[in-house]
């Protein structure tokens, strides 16, 4: 499974929050973006509970995270 996730981050400690999300198994990409949101990250698992151990206990732990918004993707 993937999924995109949309985090606002703490001004001023961005570039440590994104060192230290970047270092998260299963996170596979991430960009620092403009406009309502500071960042957006590709993750990946293989179950719907890694996604959310990963997403949850990992990257919304993070010193500097202040809120996420998770976008998981599905096959149409």
């Amino acid at each position: 499974m993937k999924t995109f996730v949309l985090c606002k981050l703490t001004p001023g400690r961005e570039q440590n929050a994104v060192a230290a999300i970047r270092a998260i198994d299963g996170v596979k990409e991430v960009y620092m973006v403009f406009g309502g949101w500071d960042m957006i990250l590709a993750a990946e698992a293989d179950t719907m509970d890694k996604l959310s151990n990963v997403i949850v206990s990992r990257v919304r732990a993070t010193a500097g995270v202040i809120a996420t918004e998770t976008l998981v993707t599905t096959n149409l």
